[in-house]
């Protein structure tokens, strides 16, 4: 059932600046990312949240106001500004009731698993073991195509036999290979996902990209750049950290094998989790708010 207009109106000159704005700086990484695809250039760590998570390049690019912003509107609706989109007195905006209950349970979803995970004790102690979990005793490496090995499999193998691996994350946990799985702490399924999320996980907080993706337009397109923003700098450290050789694209490796890594690992995670709490919350406040509006 439609719902009240909106109370903020934005004018027609103010959110077309606002929409060329966003195009830019989401450009910035689509564009590279375009480039590479077509000329057939991989990129290990910028092209990850475009590869795994595979959502349209457009989907970064198009802006959307977010929950409770009308656009100044007249004419036939074009895109993106159709689907769960409506107009009333010279005005188009999201409208929470033209969700479908299909659409109200996943948002609901997500949002249970974000305040889950905001609500629990965060752990700093993993030290990106989840990389090499999933290369342990391997005889195909997930990278290899791509990416060299910068220590001997044997050296590998002493790194995840000798330290105390603590994957929290089901989509990290589920790469890793079956000789390594006992070696963790943890057996989290899809099931448990909810029980198991903290905020101090990289893939965590790196999903905090997936979910703003899958709650558009709700959450507005500037907070999904600023968790794509993120992503892109957690996957550096993720890989940096990781056994594979990045030199080819500079990228200094962090030896979590040594105590000195282990420690500069944590000391970076710790501040990715300071910047993601943040953005965990404005997800959380605009997700409860859309649902709350149905």
């Amino acid at each position: 059932m439609p719902k009240a207009p909106p109370v903020s109106v934005l004018c027609r000159a103010d959110w077309r600046g606002l929409r060329d704005a966003h195009f830019s700086r989401a450009s910035r990484h689509t564009g590279p990312a375009r480039e590479r695809r077509d000329r057939g250039i991989p990129h290990p760590i910028a092209d990850f949240l475009f590869q795994y998570y595979s959502f349209p390049f457009s989907h970064l690019e198009h802006w959307h106001p977010g929950i409770g912003t009308a656009l100044e509107w007249d004419g036939p609706a074009v895109a993106p500004y159709r689907k769960h989109y409506r107009s009333e007195n010279a005005t188009r905006f999201a409208d929470p009731g033209l969700l479908t209950e299909k659409e109200r349970v996943r948002l609901q979803r997500i949002l249970t698993l974000l305040e889950a995970t905001r609500d629990r004790r965060p752990v700093f102690a993993c030290h990106g073991l989840h990389e090499w979990a999933m290369v342990y005793q391997a005889e195909d490496v997930r990278h290899g195509g791509t990416l060299p090995l910068r220590l001997p499999q044997n050296e590998i193998d002493r790194v995840v036999e000798s330290l105390p691996i603590r994957c929290s994350h089901y989509d990290a946990f589920r790469f890793f290979t079956p000789a390594a799985r006992p070696f963790n702490q943890f057996q989290p399924t899809l099931e448990t996902r909810e029980l198991c999320e903290q905020p101090a996980c990289l893939h965590a907080n790196m999903d905090l990209y997936k979910w703003c993706a899958k709650s558009q337009p709700w959450c507005g397109s500037d907070l999904l750049l600023d968790c794509f923003e993120l992503s892109v700098e957690l996957r550096d450290l993720d890989m940096r950290a990781s056994p594979y050789d990045l030199s080819g694209w500079n990228r200094p490796p962090v030896r979590i094998e040594t105590p000195e890594g282990r420690r500069q690992y944590e000391s970076e995670q710790r501040g990715f989790a300071d910047r993601a709490r943040p953005l965990r919350g404005k997800l959380i406040a605009r997700l409860s708010e859309t649902l709350n509006a149905c």
